[in-house]
C-alpha cells in the first residue's frame, strides 16, 4: 500500500529552496527598513523602504492585510511611493476543498496604468495546479501544472493569447525532493533556457546548493554557475557565502538582535578586480536590511 502523496510545490517554487539560497538574505546594491505589526484583530500592517544605489531613489509603500481565517478571506491593500494602489483579494476552500481563488489589482494613482488578474490555484495530494487570466495584458491566459509521487516531481506552464489566438510561452520541468535535499531541472523560456539546481541540507547548521543556467539565445555562449553555502553560528545567527564562474563573491550575515528584531548585511566583490586601488563597478557593492516584527 503506497504512502498519501503529499501536495507538490506550485510551478513557481520549483527550486525555490536552492534559489532562496543563492538570492535571499543578501542586501547588497541597497539600504532597507521594513516594519512589521499585527493587531489582535487579524490586521497586520507593513511598512518599508528600500534606498537603492544605483538609481538614488527611495522606494516604499504601506501594507494593510486583513485575514479572515473563519471564512477563507484575506484582503491586502498597499499604497507604494510611486502612486500604485495595490489590491489582493483571496478566498480558499468556498466551492471546493483545495480551491482558492486570488483578484490581484494596480491602479495608479493618475489612472495612467492599471491591471487585473484572477487567479485560481487547485491543490490536492500529488497535484498543484494554477490558471491565471491577466484581463488587460492580452488578455493572456496562463496556466500551470505540478504533479508529484514519491518525491519526483513534474511541471509544465503554458500562456495563451487570447486576442492573438496562439501560445506565447512554454516551458517544462522536472525534478526530485526529499527532506534533506532537491534536485530540478527547467526548460524555460519557450525551451530556450536551460538551467538545473540542488539543494542539499548537510547537517542542521549547514546548507549548501548550486545553480547551473544555459541561455541558447545568449551573444555570450556559456553555463553561469553559482555556487553557495549556509552555516548557522547559533540559534540567532548565520552566514551566507556564494560565488559565480564570473568571479563576483557575495558574503552575507544575518543577526537576530532580540525577538522580532532582525538586520542583514551583504556584501559583493568582484574578485577579479581585487587588486585595484579604488574598486569601481557593478560589482564591490555592500548593503544592509533591518526588519522589525511585532
Amino acid at each position: 500500500m503506497s504512502l498519501p502523496q503529499p501536495v507538490p510545490p506550485s510551478w513557481k517554487d520549483l527550486g525555490k529552496s536552492s534559489n532562496d539560497l543563492l538570492s535571499r538574505d543578501y542586501p547588497i546594491g541597497f539600504v532597507q527598513l521594513e516594519v512589521k505589526t499585527s493587531t489582535p484583530s487579524n490586521v497586520a500592517f507593513k511598512v518599508s523602504g528600500k534606498n537603492n544605489d544605483k538609481t538614488q531613489v527611495i522606494d516604499g509603500d504601506i501594507e494593510a492585510k486583513y485575514t479572515n481565517k473563519p471564512h477563507g478571506v484575506v484582503l491586502t491593500q498597499a499604497w507604494t511611493t510611486s502612486n500604485l494602489v495595490r489590491t489582493t483579494l483571496e478566498a480558499e476552500n468556498h466551492l471546493a476543498k483545495g480551491l482558492k481563488f486570488d483578484l490581484n489589482t494596480i491602479l495608479a494613482g493618475n489612472g495612467s496604468a492599471k491591471s487585473a488578474a484572477l487567479t485560481s490555484v487547485y491543490k490536492q495530494p500529488g497535484l498543484h495546479t494554477r490558471a491565471v487570466l491577466d484581463l488587460f495584458k492580452g488578455p493572456t491566459l496562463t496556466a500551470d501544472t505540478v504533479i508529484g509521487r514519491d518525491g519526483f516531481l513534474l511541471g509544465a506552464e503554458a500562456a495563451y493569447n487570447v486576442t492573438e489566438g496562439k501560445v506565447t510561452r512554454y516551458a517544462a520541468a522536472a525534478g526530485f525532493s526529499a527532506p534533506e535535499y532537491a534536485v530540478t531541472l527547467q526548460a524555460l523560456n519557450n525551451l530556450n533556457t536551460f538551467s538545473a539546481s540542488y539543494y542539499h541540507r548537510v547537517s542542521t547548521d549547514v546548507e549548501a546548493g548550486a545553480k547551473a543556467t544555459y541561455d541558447t539565445k545568449a551573444t555570450t555562449q556559456g553555463v553561469n554557475l553559482e555556487v553557495g553555502v549556509k552555516s548557522y553560528l547559533d540559534s540567532a545567527a548565520f552566514v551566507k557565502a556564494k560565488i559565480s564562474n564570473t568571479g563576483i563573491l557575495g558574503l552575507g550575515y544575518t543577526q537576530a538582535l532580540r525577538p522580532g528584531v532582525r538586520t542583514s548585511f551583504g556584501l559583493a566583490l568582484d574578485t577579479n578586480r581585487l587588486n585595484e586601488a579604488t574598486p569601481s563597478g557593478p560589482a564591490h557593492k555592500f548593503g544592509a536590511s533591518i526588519t522589525f516584527e511585532g
